[in-house]
């Protein structure tokens, strides 16, 4: 067990590494090691040593290799396993909630929007996703190789189809109709991953016509374009196919559907802060309510929920971070509904806060419905006050860095100290990560990677070239920082 590095294999909250090919990380050895680990670790935690822990997987090409792994470690630990096929990261929360297999766990083998190659472990017990915290211990046991012993169980059960219908149900709920959808053309784009049951198994039984969605066959080589609805490629391939086949809305899916946008009947994308506002103008409407988004947003997007009657905090990168931050407020009596990512992650309270890429579509639906003749649903955002131009450049690190993580935030905070006493800019007044700067009409984010090393660097301006003007203006705040290659900064300025 010495030879793995397990450490290695954390990625935020999940365990993800090479899982086809060559350059194997994720090895059988361990995958086997870091499952047998999570029946000790729910073992330490709640006082048991065996559970029934249910397993799914998306459409990777890794998929039968590692869940072969996963199987045994948990049989060989005394545990019981309840394999559930294709499925989606949400449904294997849900089914902790809402089936009757009695599971106390699961676990979905997924590298979400990753490449073909690689793959992991994302874990839940009915508390919802683990942390990062939970994910180092998991790695510690493993690397010690202290594990439980036994023969467990096995059993073969599908929950997709029972996922889909309590879809359906919230819908036909919502709207006080069977079949809502009726008379919509909605097309999906599920990048061959797994969310391809969307059409069959919720558009249809709502009344919508799919025809035109497209890549709904699992294909674990992803051979169209990545699974992905913040890929420009991906995007623009479904905003053709919903011109093309006149459909009322686009639907696009991440691998294992925890994450989603949308494109409207004009071939426009709905996604980040536009998503984020359409879904914000449906839940404040009636309530209010404290809208935590990830520090990217825009201020735009702040003026718009203000004027919807609620508030926004604008919190960390990290769909973990916006979620753990809602709970927080929320716990504290300060009501807030929706932990939101521009990457696409939603969580609803109603739901959860799990983050699920179909439940936010079906609040979407429900929207749909209430449409009368010509009106689309951006109609709902129109008033969104969108910039002139926005941009991300990502700043790599030398090879004479020494400690990326130190000198990236020594960077960050001495930009901070620049602004606060410059003449030009001025440091955000609230600042939860990195360095956010307002210009006279514009605003630079600078940041640190979660887990890589990259300094990204977002860009929001309301007049065109903008962008560049702030650009220019950090390059040369960056001048002297050796460890840090800016030549993507001065490409962007070309």
């Amino acid at each position: 067990m010495q030879s793995i590095e397990f450490k290695k294999l954390k990625s935020g909250t999940d365990v993800r590494g090479v899982a086809a090919g060559d350059k194997i990380t994720l090895t059988d050895e361990a995958v086997l090691a870091i499952s047998r680990a999570f029946v000790k670790w729910l073992g330490l935690k709640y006082g048991k040593d065996s559970f029934k822990i249910a397993v799914g997987h998306d459409s990777r090409i890794s998929a039968m290799r590692v869940f072969g792994k996963v199987r045994e470690g948990i049989i060989s630990s005394g545990s019981d396993v309840v394999y559930t096929g294709l499925s989606s990261t949400p449904s294997m929360f849900i089914l902790l909630k809402k089936s009757d297999m009695n599971c106390s766990a699961s676990i979905m083998i997924t590298a979400s929007h990753l490449p073909y190659d690689r793959n992991g472990l994302k874990f839940f017990t009915p508390d919802g996703g683990l942390d990062g915290k939970d994910i180092d211990e998991i790695l510690q046991i493993a690397e010690k190789g202290e594990f439980f012993s036994g023969a467990g169980k096995y059993e073969e059960r599908s929950f997709m189809d029972e996922y889909s219908s309590i879809l359906v149900d919230s819908v036909r709920k919502a709207c006080g109709s069977e079949k809502p959808l009726d008379g919509k053309k909605i097309i999906v784009d599920a990048g061959n991953g797994a969310g391809g049951f969307f059409t069959e198994k919720v558009l249809v039984p709502l009344g919508a016509n799919t025809d035109g969605s497209q890549f709904l066959k699992p294909d674990g080589l992803f051979p169209n374009h990545i699974p992905n609805p913040e890929d420009k490629d991906a995007i623009e391939s479904l905003s053709k196919a919903v011109v093309r086949t006149k459909a009322d809305l686009g639907i696009i899916f991440d691998t294992d559907v925890d994450r989603a946008g949308a494109v409207d009947s004009d071939g426009r994308e709905i996604n980040r802060n536009r998503l984020i506002a359409l879904v914000s103008a449906l839940l404040l409407k009636d309530k209010g309510g404290v809208i935590v988004t990830d520090s990217v947003t825009s201020d735009g997007l702040t003026e718009f929920i203000e004027k919807s009657g609620g508030s926004h905090l604008r919190f960390k990168r990290g769909y973990k971070n916006v979620i753990d931050k809602c709970l927080e407020l929320n716990a504290n009596g300060v009501y807030s509904p929706l932990a939101m990512e521009t990457s696409g992650h939603a969580a609803f309270m109603e739901n959860y806060f799990l983050d699920d890429g179909a439940y936010l579509v079906t609040k979407l639906l429900i929207a749909m419905a209430s449409l009368k003749d010509g009106e689309r649903l951006t109609g709902l955002i129109s008033s969104l006050p969108e910039p002139a131009e926005s941009a991300e450049v990502r700043l790599t690190f030398n090879e004479n860095s020494v400690d990326f993580k130190a000198e990236g935030k020594r960077v960050i905070e001495e930009l901070k100290e620049i602004a606060s006493s410059s003449s030009d800019m001025k440091l955000a007044a609230t600042n939860y990560e990195g360095a956010r700067i307002n210009f006279g009409n514009g605003w630079l984010l600078a940041r640190m990677s979660v887990h890589d090393p990259v300094m990204p660097l977002n860009f929001e301006s309301n007049t065109p070239g903008g962008n560049k003007v702030m650009a220019a203006r950090l390059l040369k705040l960056l001048e002297g920082y050796n460890f840090l290659n800016t030549e993507n900064l001065k490409k962007f300025l070309l």
